[in-house]
């Protein structure tokens, strides 16, 4: 029997339109940049100006600032913890801004002109619209370029003119506003996109569904009146020893063909995105009898074929259910996993604390996880695999699409097979 062609690879797939991810990763980066720029050119007063401050302070305010620089840089880029660091920068500046003049080597002699930390007030407002909400970041802008101006016309800031600290801080406000209205309006144009593209692809989705139920509906319709109805008609009619035989082979004939047709996964070039298959499984587990702890991270606006979300769907529901059914109890833990990972793949886990099971004692007879996940994940072009032992609970994980490593013919085909492990 013939297996149906594997799902198309993520590199196949049409390419993703913008999103608040993707504008988010941009700016981040950007303003990861543009501190490191501004820090380079800060060296210029660094330099001559370290050794007014005393060694410790000097040490510790220079480290730290240029630390978070680079650490929001390599945060940025990973695209990891980006929110924290670009907050670290904000939080690393007022410290350093604040503590600038109590810790001068010589307070009778304090620095000339502006000092380091002020060609890095607009990096510090940037970093700030990255890491706080609008509204922090709004009081950010004003107040802290406005602490430098007040510092820089104190004796122990250099006792420059009260003029001179007020157009610094009115610079360095209309520079690092002009930063924070590009981000913020850039992120409210992009989460509206967002919106209505996730509006349109819901109605798409529900569109798509009712026509492959009403594909499936026919299908099935066809396959009961060319197959099993004659088959049923034939053994009604059946008399003698012949018509009997054959009311018995065209039993056979009927279940061959009633599996060939569920291994058969329909495709008609529908698409939706990984976020609606992960909303659709949640709001599945939130609907059920018990609790499951749920957490979706890493999906943007990737998209698979219609027909393998909804076996993906149908096999998660399968595993949740499971769950319930044999894992024990509500007192057990349950959780739900959905996450996008490299290559353009999502995975999808489901687990439970609970009894467990030995996969080799299951009855050649019960096909839940046998035909409604792991086989069913499989024609769809995915990988299902199952987890358990007596006692010590149950995970399943469904993961689409199969991401093939460069093997020989014999590990290939091992590799796109369905996996079960457990104890033997």
């Amino acid at each position: 029997m013939s297996r149906p062609d594997p799902a198309p690879s993520a590199a196949k797939l049409p390419r993703q339109p913008i999103s608040r991810k993707r504008v988010d990763t941009v700016l981040s980066r950007s303003v990861a940049w543009f501190g490191v720029v501004f820090g380079l050119q800060a060296l210029l007063l660094v330099l001559p100006q370290y050794s007014l401050g005393q060694p410790v302070w000097s040490a510790l305010a220079v480290g730290a600032m240029y630390g978070s620089l680079l650490l929001s840089l390599l945060c940025s880029t990973v695209k990891r913890f980006v929110v924290g660091a670009h907050r670290a920068v904000a939080v690393v500046y007022v410290l350093a801004l604040l503590t600038w003049p109590f810790f001068l080597a010589d307070p009778s002699q304090p620095q000339e002109g502006d000092h380091w930390l002020y060609l890095l007030t607009t990096v510090a407002t940037a970093s700030a619209a990255i890491g706080l909400s609008v509204r922090g970041a709004l009081v950010y802008l004003f107040v802290v370029p406005f602490i430098y101006g007040i510092i820089r016309a104190t004796p122990w800031g250099g006792d420059g003119p009260w003029e001179l600290g007020l157009f610094n801080a009115v610079y360095a406000v209309i520079l690092g506003g002009a930063v924070l209205v590009i981000i913020t309006m850039t992120r409210a144009a992009s989460t509206s996109v967002d919106d209505a593209q996730g509006m349109a692809l819901d109605r798409y989705s529900h569109a798509v569904r009712q026509h492959a139920t009403e594909v499936e509906r026919v299908h099935v319709d066809a396959i009961v009146h060319d197959s099993v109805l004659t088959t049923f008609l034939s053994a009604a009619r059946a008399e003698s020893a012949e018509e009997k035989q054959l009311a018995a082979t065209m039993a056979g004939n009927a279940m061959r063909h009633l599996e060939e047709a569920a291994l058969a996964t329909p495709d008609d070039g529908s698409t939706v995105r990984f976020r609606q298959v992960a909303d659709r499984i949640v709001t599945a587990a939130r609907e059920l009898s018990a609790p499951f702890s749920i957490r979706v991270r890493s999906l943007d606006t990737r998209i698979l074929p219609a027909a393998q979300a909804e076996a993906l769907y149908s096999a998660a529901v399968q595993a949740m259910v499971n769950s319930l059914q044999h894992g024990g109890g509500h007192e057990v833990k349950r959780w739900l996993r959905v996450s996008g990972v490299q290559g353009g793949a999502i995975e999808i886990e489901v687990g439970d604390a609970g009894v467990g099971f030995d996969l080799d004692q299951v009855p050649g007879e019960r096909l839940g996880v046998r035909r409604s996940i792991i086989e069913r994940v499989a024609n769809a072009g995915g990988r299902a695999e199952v987890r358990s032992a007596p006692g010590a609970g149950t995970v399943i994980t469904l993961r689409w699409p199969v991401v093939m490593a460069p093997l020989d013919g014999a590990a290939e085909l091992d590799a796109a097979s369905p996996t079960i492990e457990g104890t033997r």
